[in-house]
């Protein structure tokens, strides 16, 4: 047994991984189907992974394959960290690695807490031609990586993707993606209200409920009420 896995199963909770699976949706149907939950809370995982940030690909691909939420959870974190410390050539290799291992990469926590700092910091000055191919495929996870990676855009003031993106995803059916489109369109107004507000004005009739809640939470009570009731104008 590797002695993270070790590290990791030390901290076990039950009582604790009945509500992470609970929370995360495992039961059958839902988003996170078949997902194992240890009950480790993000800030035990994240003190553990600091022992194992020069963890090899071979070792972090073995437990990014583990069906335990927290196993995959850690190995994201440092795979996260080596990434910050990489020199170019080692970030294409981490990219490439992330791409490669996506499908496991399938809860929102795991792409939350990893896409913008790698995918989005990778991509940032380079073709972004696989973000639109992510947002238009047939996986809702594919679907919050295109999104999420563009908060890496937001802070560095660009947001060309993150308008681009949200638009092919005014359609989704998913409450989670119009969660995850809502929040960047949010974290774009904090940098340019006019220009989220140019997005909304376009959109605001057809968006999903969700997507426009989350979107325009910081407005104003009057005007998020107008917009909620589809009846606003500029």
């Amino acid at each position: 047994m590797h002695p993270l896995e070790k590290d990791l199963l030390s901290l076990k909770n039950e009582e604790k991984a009945k509500i992470y699976a609970d929370f995360f949706k495992t039961g059958k149907g839902q988003y996170g189907e078949g997902d194992i939950f240890l009950g480790i809370t993000v800030p035990q995982q994240r003190i553990i992974a600091k022992k194992y940030l020069s963890l090899n690909f071979k070792d972090l691909e073995y437990f990014l394959k583990n069906p335990t939420h927290e196993y995959r959870f850690t190995s994201l974190v440092i795979l996260t960290e080596q990434f910050k410390k990489a020199n170019e050539k080692e970030k294409k290799k981490i990219f490439d690695f992330y791409i490669k291992q996506r499908k496991y990469i399938n809860n929102w926590d795991l792409i939350d807490c990893t896409t913008p700092n790698i995918v989005g910091a990778y991509l940032f000055d380079k073709d972004k031609t696989i973000l639109y191919k992510f947002a238009k495929s047939s996986s809702m996870w594919e679907h919050r990586i295109a999104i999420l990676a563009t908060l890496y855009f937001i802070k560095k003031n660009k947001f060309k993707e993150t308008l681009e993106i949200a638009e092919i995803l005014l359609n989704d059916k998913h409450d989670l993606i119009h969660k995850a489109t809502g929040w960047m369109l949010r974290e774009l107004g904090k940098k340019d209200q006019i220009i989220e507000e140019e997005f909304l004005q376009k959109n605001y009739k057809i968006m999903p409920r969700t997507m426009l809640r989350y979107a325009i939470e910081r407005f104003p009570e009057e005007k998020r009420s107008l917009y909620m009731q589809k009846t606003f104008k500029a």
